[in-house]
């Protein structure tokens, strides 16, 4: 059967990079035969430039005119080889320009996926929950520091003429009374009476609870 039809190939497929590398090489030995033209037709040109009109001259410069024709035959296969060359490379950049974006593609995809799975696991009702806790707490906390600082039997407005008029009343009944009533006081000065440096010095001693018995 493998005469009739013959066998599988089992050569690799050509690629983008190889096409073009054996593209380059024909380029290459297209070059070298442009040279050796080139290098014939400076000769022939430097010979007619020398010879007189004749037959001789004629011969040479239709050898000329075949080497040239020549030339422009390669000339004409060069261009058309870079030409090919260039849209193979062209379609390499394309190959590679997609395979940059399938990646991207593929990368994007995956972080869409641990995204899914990540504020999955969140559940918004809770966090709007929690937010109304802590700001239940901040009010009880609130209510607490309000309540704890809160003064004791002291009236919050007090009015100072209101209070001087008061001192200055106390100061009248001392002076009435001749003193503080030891007696009520425990028989001794009040403290807030008595300096750090105890008895003022032009009192001669200090009173005793009889003494301000008998002055009452």
């Amino acid at each position: 059967m493998n005469r009739l039809f013959g066998s599988k190939s089992t050569a690799p497929k050509p690629n983008l990079q190889g096409a073009i590398s054996n593209l380059e090489t024909r380029i290459e030995s297209i070059d070298v035969q442009l040279s050796k033209l080139n290098a014939e037709l400076s000769t022939y040109q430097q010979r007619l430039v020398k010879m007189r009109d004749g037959p001789g001259k004629n011969a040479l410069k239709q050898k000329a005119l075949k080497v040239l024709q020549r030339r422009k035959m390669y000339e004409s296969q060069k261009d058309q080889l870079q030409q090919q060359s260039w849209n193979m490379e062209q379609a390499g950049m394309m190959q590679d320009n997609l395979k940059n974006v399938m990646v991207t593609v593929d990368a994007l995809k995956t972080t869409n996926k641990e995204l899914k799975k990540q504020y999955g696991k969140i559940n918004i009702d809770k966090i709007e929950q929690l937010q109304d806790e802590m700001a239940d707490l901040m009010d009880i906390g609130n209510d607490i520091q309000e309540s704890i600082s809160r003064s004791y039997d002291i009236p919050e407005d007090v009015d100072e003429s209101e209070l001087d008029a008061e001192l200055e009343a106390l100061g009248e009944e001392v002076e009435l009374s001749g003193g503080w009533d030891t007696e009520t006081i425990g028989g001794e000065i009040p403290s807030f009476l008595q300096g750090e440096q105890g008895i003022p010095d032009f009192v001669d001693e200090p009173p005793t609870g009889e003494k301000v018995k008998q002055a009452v």
